[in-house]
């Protein structure tokens, strides 16, 4: 069995805690977390796990193989350090860092101490992404070369079931969701950010100290253009989803987070909808990765969602924010 810590008990761990509970090879041997209340509750889920107040305390007390953070990116250090110092792999919730120059130092602290350090990017395993990426193959659609993707949601930061730290984040929608879209594009088109141009702000009803918006222009390598839009403050409670890819041969086209899928050549009349499995959302793409993750410590394949490979998603995300403060076109 490959033994789990989970770090935070708010609510991404909720469905870690059941994936993990359900999979055939891993245990859940430690909680750790500083509300009581949300400790009771997870030992209710993981009868028998050893429960404190830091990881540090629980490693006393148990033997475990991974740390699996479900904390909020900000102040991990102790957190990475006691794991790497244990040498447990990690497996951390994104983003991995509430900045640049963090995440930089989580990487090096995990590669000196010659531990895998994963980061939770779950929608790269959804249906649809993998669906879609098969469809800009040289037989298919061709190499995209322009698009447009819209993220357009009213995110109640006061409900219970979603964190609250994001509520006083000085880029919320950046750093908390358009970190996934921007890991989307990359993996998808397989293809790596040159250039940004951006513009961040809130507009006057929103819920979030920091900005809830964000606007950009994306160069990619391959001469890849997309241009981006993302809220959490789009004042109707329906959320707008719109991923339109422009191809060689034609243009893919997801109209839904997790399916909606379709495609057309140029002198199509319709889309002919691309046919997707059935799964459930946030949890089947976690069971996903958590294989993946498995197979690597059991020797059975690479790493997946590698925390070197995760931070030029960051850097996309910081380039945006410079962008918008600097009135500058930001090069990476």
């Amino acid at each position: 069995m490959t033994r789990f810590v989970v770090v935070g008990l708010g609510a991404r761990s909720r469905i870690w805690l059941r994936v993990l509970g359900e999979h055939p090879s891993c245990s859940v041997v430690g909680l750790v977390e500083t509300d009581p209340g949300r400790l009771a509750e997870a030992s209710e889920a993981s009868p028998g796990a050893t429960n404190g107040g830091t990881l540090a305390d629980v490693l006393e007390r148990v033997e475990a193989d991974v740390a699996l953070l479900c904390t909020p990116p900000g102040g991990r250090h102790e957190q990475i350090a006691t794991a790497c110092s244990a040498g447990l792999a990690i497996l951390a919730e994104k983003p991995l860092a509430d900045s640049v120059a963090d995440a930089e130092a989580h990487v090096a602290t995990a590669a000196e101490a010659g531990v895998p350090l994963a980061v939770g990017l779950n929608f790269r395993y959804l249906g649809v992404t993998r669906a879609l990426k098969k469809l800009f193959a040289p037989d298919r659609l061709g190499p995209p070369e322009f698009g447009r993707f819209t993220y357009e949601r009213w995110r109640d930061g006061r409900l219970a079931h979603l964190n609250k730290y994001p509520l006083t984040m000085q880029q919320p929608m950046l750093w908390e969701q358009s970190i996934h879209h921007f890991d989307l594009m990359r993996f998808v088109y397989d293809a790596e950010p040159v250039r940004i141009s951006a513009r961040t702000f809130n507009p006057s009803w929103s819920l979030y100290e920091g900005h809830a918006n964000v606007g950009a222009l994306i160069s990619f390598s391959d001469g890849i253009e997309m241009t981006y839009q993302g809220t959490w403050a789009g004042n109707w409670q329906h959320m707008g989803f719109e991923w339109r890819t422009e191809c060689r041969e034609g243009v893919a086209l997801q109209r839904d987070m997790f399916g909606d899928l379709g495609y057309a050549l140029r002198d199509d009349e319709e889309l002919t909808s691309v046919t997707l499995p059935a799964e459930e959302p946030w949890v089947d793409d976690a069971r996903a990765l958590l294989d993946d993750f498995v197979d690597h410590l059991d020797g059975k394949g690479p790493l997946p969602c590698p925390g070197s490979d995760h931070l030029q998603s960051l850097r996309m995300v910081d380039a945006c924010i410079q962008a918008s403060s600097r009135g500058e076109t930001i090069y990476l």
